[in-house]
């Protein structure tokens, strides 16, 4: 076992005052996972359209999105908000895509899961056993679309910021999400709609989000922002100043974080490793979002000594280890170096000249 420590040192640039007035909130890095903020963030409460966060994912994942669906009776049980398809009418899956996430459209909800599911029923199982997958501990879905009937969908601050950054590795969702205005033609009509996301049209660095408001649940809202690499998603439950509390909060975390590439992909030299003579290397590089306060990173090499092993093998894993937790894995593997004769050298030089 091989360990190499070193610090990296950071001067506070300001003082943090992040606040929200929502019941539940959290601020999270989506690419490590690591929350920056959060106020009951493990608090179950009904989550009402940004529901459809997981509507969306579930539904690009099992389908094709170019499929054409045509819109059944199922749509005759919408109420709420809608964009007003009609039974027969024939439209793909990525545009219905696009009036659920742009306009919360209940009705696109109802036919997304009765094409991809075969019925609502189980398309909601679909739900629910991806919450599972993911890591939702404390979300149930009852219904594709988040309104309050049979229970509502019940789920915390911290369940749908996971949720939100699984889905934004999809690039589909994301550019879904990202897009400020849709237009399309059917065989019965013309549409064209806006994203209800008004920080998609105030905020620079906003990347894609879900508003949702029901009697019950009040309102809810997720957004997601980028500035110099760092990802970050806010959920507020129940928050009637939340647009301005998500801006408040991304602004907090940019001026007081910043992201550092920890690991970088290709070959690594281990100080003081010298069982090995060939090329270690990782396969993929590891960022991390520190705050700017002291601290301690921690590169802790394991290397199995194998006396035979081919190219490519794995022989180890570089553990990272950030204020003393575990944050991250990266398998070792290794390169043999090339044993020429003198011969094939000077061959290999000649066939080089041409």
């Amino acid at each position: 076992m091989k360990k190499l420590l070193f610090l990296i040192l950071l001067i506070p640039i300001s003082v943090k005052a992040y606040s929200s007035s929502a019941t539940s909130t959290v601020l999270m890095d989506m690419d490590s996972l690591n929350v920056i903020y959060s106020n009951n963030m493990n608090d179950i409460r009904g989550v009402a359209s940004i529901s459809k966060i997981m509507t969306a994912i579930v539904a690009i994942e099992n389908k094709d999105v170019n499929d054409v669906v045509t819109i059944g009776e199922e749509i005759t049980k919408a109420y709420g908000s809608g964009i007003y398809i009609k039974q027969g009418e024939e439209i793909t899956l990525e545009s219905l895509l696009y009036g659920l996430m742009l306009r919360s459209g209940n009705d696109a909800s109802l036919a997304i899961a009765n094409y991809v599911g075969g019925s609502v029923d189980n398309f909601v199982t679909m739900m629910n056993k991806k919450a599972v997958e993911i890591g939702m501990k404390n979300s149930k879905f009852n219904n594709p679309h988040g309104l309050d009937e049979n229970g509502g969908n019940l789920s915390t601050a911290y369940d749908m910021a996971l949720l939100t950054s699984y889905a934004m590795k999809n690039e589909t969702y994301r550019k879904i999400v990202s897009t400020k205005k849709y237009t399309l033609r059917t065989n019965m009509n013309y549409y064209s709609w806006i994203n209800k996301n008004k920080l998609l049209h105030s905020y620079d660095y906003i990347t894609g989000g879900k508003t949702g408001f029901t009697e019950i649940a009040k309102r809810t809202l997720v957004t997601t922002a980028s500035k110099d690499d760092i990802n970050l998603v806010v959920v507020t439950l129940n928050d009637g100043n939340d647009f301005a509390d998500h801006i408040n909060l991304f602004e907090e975390a940019f001026a007081n974080y910043t992201n550092y590439n920890i690991l970088k992909e290709g070959e690594i030299n281990i100080i003081d490793e010298n069982y090995y003579l060939d090329t270690l290397y990782i396969k993929n590089s590891f960022n991390y979002t520190l705050e700017n306060i002291d601290n301690k990173v921690l590169l802790n090499f394991k290397l199995e000594k194998k006396q035979n092993y081919n190219d490519n093998d794995k022989v180890g894993v570089v553990e990272v280890i950030i204020n003393d937790k575990k944050v991250h894995e990266e398998d070792i593997f290794i390169k043999k170096k090339e044993n020429l004769s003198f011969f094939d050298k000077i061959k290999r030089w000649f066939s080089n000249l041409w």
